[in-house]
């Protein structure tokens, strides 16, 4: 059997079978048994699926009913002290949701990917002892399937590294209390049978870490690979290089080492010393990250090239990263342009390249079967296709990106919002929200309608603009000053933009998890970028002539939309990137000129972006500011521009923010505090900032109090003149029932701090 191996796949169900099952016992409308029957069904299922396609190390544990990193914290008994009377699927989605009486737990992104992640809360006085219910069970349950499964786990370094300490202190000092834990894990897991591969993710180390750090890993696998004697370790990483952390693996007594080369080129310098030390070398060469297909004759080069040194028997061929990253299959995509499609390949078509691959380099080409060899011409000829089609180059948008001369707009800050605040006449703490309103049922049924051409053209809109209209009363009854349209002819911030932009493509069912049941369908960028027409124009203006209230209009920027797709591998992620803010820079001056006089430009997956090295960071930074600057660069000095960030721990980047030059900035700090609001007091920001004052991942309603709370804390940061106020992101996955009270409750709270600072 050729060798192969696949490190983890998607979860959420081809149809989103889990996310459906998940959000129907949220609302209270099953049980949890059915939560937990559909979850054995899409296990099973996905088993089968890799074994059918001839992949030799199948996963288990790479499932999850919300995220991976909560798992292992509830397997380490890790349970923040707010929710310890709770018990089984009570404590494990409040730990992630949230009850109206304890907040969920901090959120945040996985490495640079736009997956997120639950953050470990730890403490010296955590009590940790194993629970390894869940990682048991679905061994035997996949066993019973007849299938054998490696056994996935979050790795203790990573665990560690990427968890918070309640207590502020340094994670690592926790270490010598987890370390035993996870040998317990290993030895119960021993028990299971004769041989059991444990493959122990650890993508941490593909960050620059400090010495200290890295002096943990060989006691960490010294004591680990010894646990059991018949568990084989595979520890991974992926997303980027880890040379530092796998020159010390090496000289632990684990199995086998998985490295990304795909993302990681680097990697290769270090083969000679995996050579010498006899470990298996789990080699990345299919994208986990992307949709492209697999050019399979050079990732054979490729692999000669690393056999060349690493001889055949030490090699297993395998996928980049985890398939979380992408969509599932593109069996259901049927109304895709052929051409494009045969361009892709989802996370069930990569698990035939692997296996494909796999055979072509252990056993020759001549050991083919017809239909593999006619696979492999098919793969020749698409990845012809792609490099030659007209679909993908436009010279007209060529030209105009290499001839720009001006990327910044006109006018100093200062200059700037003197006009702005004389034109507009907001006051101190402005009330406003970051863009969308909840996706109510009735609209996201209109808008499938018109796609599926059920519905006229006229009646799609004018459902639209009654929602539009609903929302401009609220939000003029409730009181919020700065208004927004509420986005419900949106179905995604980026697919939005990306439908209506040349050189992008979109699916029906390409659906990737974002978090626990929310998922994104990432639009594609496979050619030269575009804008044929105005994108938002006449839904923002038909909003404004709802109100005499300042109407903002909302845009996505450059960087957030090139960050949220599936990117083209054929050019500089930085080209692309500019293409994108030309596009944008267009609907900018659209916008001012009919009319609107605040944009928001949102950047809400600026900082994910980031090179996980910091060696790569000044050239992303470079790229990432240009380009938001050009995407705003014909906005006038009285136009207003916002933006937003997600997710983005300042600290490191807020020189950088600055240099985006946006007149105000909303963040999110709900979940963190104000520590990261500090850092725009420590260096003088100038600039105005509406950080969060509650969290709207959670579905509990914050009291009065609690905003007027929050909102004197911001005060101790920043100036009442600088602050605006709003939730901490969009509103789009909250229901109407939560958001009404919760705008409501913010706006009395901005009226009681107004009152006692008179």
């Amino acid at each position: 059997m050729s060798k192969n191996y696949v490190l983890g796949f998607p979860r959420i169900g081809e149809q989103r079978e889990l996310k459906k099952v998940l959000e129907s016992y949220w609302s209270g409308k099953c049980d949890f048994n059915e939560v937990t029957t559909t979850a054995s069904r899409l296990k099973k299922r996905h088993w089968e699926y890799q074994k059918d396609a001839g992949i030799e190390f199948i996963s288990s544990n790479d499932f999850s009913l919300y995220d991976n990193m909560l798992d292992m914290a509830i397997t380490l008994n890790a349970i923040p002290k707010r929710f310890q009377a709770l018990k089984d699927e009570e404590l494990y989605f409040a730990m992630a949701r949230g009850k109206q009486d304890a907040v969920a737990m901090e959120m945040t992104k996985w490495f640079n990917t736009n997956y997120h992640y639950i953050v470990p809360e730890l403490s010296l006085e955590d009590n940790y002892k194993l629970n390894a219910t869940k990682i048991i069970e679905e061994y035997k349950e996949a066993k019973a399937a007849n299938i054998k499964t490696k056994i996935n786990i979050i790795g203790p370094i990573t665990f560690l590294g990427l968890s918070k300490r309640v207590d502020r202190g340094d994670v690592y000092e926790l270490y010598s209390k987890i370390i035993p834990v996870y040998e317990q894990l290993l030895h119960e897991i021993s028990k299971l049978d004769d041989t059991v591969v444990v493959q122990i993710d650890e993508p941490i180390f593909v960050k620059d870490l400090e010495p200290k750090v890295l002096s943990l890993i060989k006691p960490a696998y010294d004591k680990l690979a010894n646990a059991a004697n018949n568990i084989k370790i595979a520890v991974v990483s992926y997303f980027e290089h880890s040379n530092e952390a796998t020159k010390i693996l090496l000289n632990t007594p684990i199995w086998a080492i998985g490295l990304d080369f795909v993302h990681g080129k680097e990697n290769l310098d270090i083969l000679e010393l995996i050579a010498a030390s006899n470990k298996t070398l789990i080699a990345g060469v299919v994208d986990g990250r992307n949709i492209w297909k697999n050019d399979i004759l050079a990732t054979q080069e490729l692999l000669k090239s690393i056999e060349q040194t690493v001889p055949k028997e030490q090699l297993i061929i395998s996928s980049s990263s985890s398939l979380l990253h992408t969509p599932y299959t593109l069996k259901y995509e049927v109304n895709m342009n052929n051409e494009i499609k045969n361009w892709l390949s989802y996370a069930v078509e990569k698990l035939d390249e692997i296996a494909l691959i796999s055979k072509l380099f252990f056993k020759g080409f001549e050991t083919l079967s017809t239909n593999e060899k006619a696979l492999l011409q098919a793969n020749k000829e698409a990845n012809t296709s792609r490099r030659s089609s007209p679909l993908i180059h436009d010279k007209a948008v060529q030209h105009r990106v290499s001839n720009i001369s001006e990327f910044t707009r006109e006018g100093s800050y200062e200059e700037r919002i003197k006009i702005q605040k004389e034109l507009l006449g907001y006051k101190e703490l402005t009330t406003t929200t970051i863009g969308s309103f909840p996706q109510t049922p009735e609209v996201r049924h209109a808008r499938r309608e018109f796609k599926n051409g059920t519905i006229t053209k006229e009646r799609y809109e004018q459902e639209m603009k009654n929602y539009i209209d609903e929302c401009v009363a609220f939000q003029e009854e409730c009181g919020i000053e700065v208004l927004v349209h509420g986005e419900p002819e949106r179905n995604d911030m980026v697919e939005y933009f990306g439908e209506q932009l040349k050189g992008y493509g979109f699916s029906q069912n390409g659906w990737v998890q974002s978090y626990g049941s929310r998922c994104v369908k990432p639009p594609f960028i496979y050619g030269d970028i575009s804008r044929p027409k105005p994108m938002t124009v006449d839904w923002i203006t038909y909003a404004q002539s709802k109100t005499d209230r300042i109407m903002k209009g909302m845009l996505t920027g450059p960087v957030t939309i090139l960050n949220w797709s599936f990117v083209r591998d054929d050019m500089k992620r930085a080209d692309v990137s500019k293409q994108i803010a030309l596009a944008i820079c267009d609907e900018v001056d659209d916008l001012q000129n009919a009319g609107i006089k605040m944009i928001q430009v949102d950047e809400a997956a600026f900082k994910e972006g980031y090179p996980l090295r910091k060696a790569k960071v000044e050239a992303y930074e470079d790229f990432a500011v240009r380009d938001f600057k050009l995407s705003v660069s014909s906005a006038r000095k009285e136009t207003q521009i916002h933006t937003h960030m997600c997710y983005s721990e300042f600290n490191d980047i807020i020189q950088t923010i600055e240099a985006m030059d946006a007149d105000v900035i909303s963040i999110e700090t709900a979940r963190s505090g104000n520590e990261l609001l500090k850092i725009f007091a420590k260096v003088g920001y100038k600039q105005e900032v509406g950080p969060g004052v509650y969290d709207i991942h959670s579905p509990r309603i914050p009291s009065v109090e609690e905003i007027v709370t929050q909102i004197y804390s911001l005060l101790q940061v920043l100036p009442k003149e600088q602050l605006w106020i709003n939730p901490d992101c969009g509103l789009k996955t909250r229901k109407w029932e939560e958001v009404k009270p919760s705008l409501k409750n913010m706006v009395e709270a901005v009226k009681i701090v107004r009152e006692a600072l008179k």
